[in-house]
């Protein structure tokens, strides 16, 4: 019996409240630096990839574990005020989200970021119940919450909802036991080079692909994406021209616009021009949530290609 789908995306990664601190240049060790200018935003890579799929008009739901301090608090409103659902969150005491500092060099349009996180983010061990994912297009992980996500995957192949990862570290718990059964794993080209040892984008998709693969997606920046949906064909989708202020969320915005657009039923490629589009047009904006795009604009930039 099918399940009614409820929801476009079901996100868990981690949550971040960014303390933005804008510089002229990265200094060298040992030196006083002024700031120029101090915000803070959202930001973190599920909740990120989230806000970009819901200023898209995707229905999202937050299911990773949150806790009870300030920021999580911070991260809650936030996530609220851009009508992402939050009843499947599980709160916990060693839980919440994390702060961050990024250091935004306005000579290089380049950005250092240093944190502290808690001891439970991300995805959770025993939630939520698979009915809940079942009523889902889409999910979408990072590597937060490593060993819930193993879970995570294994239901959501058995109710044939994929998957989307963006992964930056091996360093976690459980990784070889849930980056194997990833569906849609979007990785950056400088990670994917470090995991498969491959130099050119092309062989990287090649050597990610396996059995539970339905896509592979290498990142490039500004050389666009390549991407598979059978392992061998690769093909490449070029990015869209854009004035960089600052990349912070770019990636994560890449990967909401997808997760928006596979629940919507578009083809391969056309996901990834829209997630071209929309990371383009948040580069030109400082911080990681707020030059999210909204869809109308997306449309605008595409029709324009």
């Amino acid at each position: 019996m099918s399940v009614p789908k409820t929801r476009d995306v079901l996100g868990f990664g981690c949550t971040t409240i960014d303390e933005l601190l804008y510089v002229d240049e990265w200094p060298e060790r040992e030196r006083k630096v002024q700031i120029h200018h101090i915000e803070a935003q959202g930001g973190g890579l599920g909740a990120t990839a989230l806000v970009a799929a819901a200023r898209l008009g995707a229905r999202c739901s937050y299911a990773g574990v949150l806790g009870f301090d300030d920021t999580s608090k911070r991260v809650a409103k936030l996530l609220t005020k851009e009508k992402i659902d939050l009843d499947l969150v599980p709160y916990h005491e060693d839980a919440g989200a994390i702060r961050a500092f990024v250091v935004v060099d306005t000579s290089h349009n380049t950005r250092n970021i240093f944190f502290k996180r808690p001891l439970l983010v991300g995805t959770p061990l025993n939630a939520p119940r698979e009915a809940e994912i079942a009523a889902s297009r889409c999910a979408f992980v990072d590597h937060y919450g490593a060993e819930g996500t193993v879970r995570l995957c294994e239901i959501a192949r058995r109710v044939g909802v994929p998957v989307v990862a963006d992964i930056e570290r091996t360093d976690v718990p459980a990784f070889e036991a849930f980056f194997p059964l990833l569906g849609h794993p979007i990785l950056s080209q400088g990670f994917a080079a470090r995991l498969t040892n491959e130099d050119s984008p092309t062989a990287m998709v090649r050597a990610l692909w396996n059995e539970n693969r339905q896509v592979v997606v290498v990142t490039c920046g500004e050389a666009g994406a390549f991407f598979s949906e059978n392992g061998r064909d690769v093909e490449h989708v070029a990015a869209f021209e854009t004035e960089v202020v600052d990349t912070t969320g770019c990636g994560d915005c890449f990967h909401g616009v997808y997760c928006a657009t596979l629940a919507w039923g578009l083809p391969l490629v056309e996901r990834i021009r829209w997630a071209n589009a929309a990371a383009s047009l948040k580069a030109r904006v400082a911080g990681a949530q707020k030059g999210l795009p909204r869809r109308d604009a997306v449309e605008a930039l595409l029709a324009t290609d």
